[in-house]
């Protein structure tokens, strides 16, 4: 069988909107989908670190992808739709990845497990990576995030080796920042099977020059057409006013990473005015009246400049 890797773009990590009781406000994600759906990317990513994931029972992830699913026929787009299915044991990965698929997902993203960080040698990972990889119904990508895997950081060696292995195993979101890697994977892996995506705003342009297939970024939940428009510029050989327009994404990616998942939502309420700043408890909400000065002026240059800008495709 052949996989094929996600499609070349911009994937949004979309927040999940609760209510004040903390249910799943599926009207705001609803509302939210469609304004990104209609922006030109290519993707969403559903359950990421950003949508609370390790916060939502199987029951709500499941509900929350049939939700996107309703939403983009109703806005008739068919994004790729990526369903974190991050669980610390082979066993329940799976279960995520099959209910994933089950609700119309087209790809799952796991990261490594990291509950016992001290025995999560390379064996245990690659062990982990290759059972989920040869029993899951979902081409696999591999999400390396060590700020919410207690520091596990996984090297372009094993992702190679991994992606070599396993067929299904298609792509990585790098969290981590090193581009190093990312370049390692891009020279090593034929794009044919293997996407390699940037995992933050701030290092989208940086990305592309060493051969990532996008950017997979958190801030797309607020500007997701200035996230179009740098691919657009650099695809076309624009490379000064990408990087003009990436200045401005690096300078917003930084502020906004200081307030956390809720100060994602808190931004989309102050600028967009539907759902709430509200996180599931122990993780802290941002009230919008707390952006200082510095945070509020990064955000408003990049939302300037989304409002100006025309939906695309690339």
């Amino acid at each position: 069988m052949s996989f094929q890797p996600p499609r070349y773009g911009v994937y949004t990590p979309v927040v999940t909107f609760f209510n004040d009781d903390e249910s799943i406000d599926l009207d705001s994600i609803a509302q939210h989908v469609r304004r990104l759906l209609t922006s030109g990317v290519s993707g969403l990513v559903i359950h990421g670190s950003n949508g609370e994931a390790t916060h939502l029972s199987h029951e709500e992830r499941f509900e929350v992808i049939r939700q996107v699913q309703v939403t983009a026929k109703q806005v008739n787009v068919k994004p790729v739709i990526i369903a974190g299915c991050s669980a610390n044991s082979v066993r329940e990965t799976l279960q995520f990845i099959a209910e994933a698929h089950k609700a119309g997902a087209d790809y799952a993203l796991v990261l490594p497990p990291n509950y016992w960080s001290a025995a999560m040698s390379k064996p245990v990972i690659k062990s982990f990576y290759v059972e989920v990889a040869e029993k899951s119904p979902l081409p696999i990508i591999i999400y390396n995030f060590p700020g919410v895997t207690a520091n596990i950081d996984l090297d372009s060696d094993l992702i190679i080796d991994l992606a070599r292995q396993c067929p299904n195993i298609v792509g990585a979101k790098l969290t981590c920042g090193n581009l190093g890697k990312l370049q390692r994977l891009s020279a090593t892996l034929s794009a044919s099977g293997f996407s390699p995506f940037a995992g933050k705003a701030d290092f989208l342009l940086p990305g592309l020059v060493v051969g990532s297939r996008g950017v997979i970024s958190a801030l797309a939940n607020l500007v997701p057409k200035v996230h179009v428009e740098v691919i657009r510029l650099y695809n076309g050989g624009e490379i000064q006013k990408a990087q003009r327009i990436q200045a401005l994404l690096s300078l917003a990616d930084w502020q906004l990473l200081k307030m956390g998942v809720s100060g994602v939502k808190a931004a989309n309420v102050k600028w967009f005015g539907y759902g709430s700043p509200s996180a599931r408890k122990p993780l802290p909400s941002v009230e919008i009246a707390t952006m200082h000065a510095d945070i509020s002026s990064a955000l408003q240059a990049v939302i300037d400049l989304e409002v100006q800008l025309p939906s695309t495709k690339l």
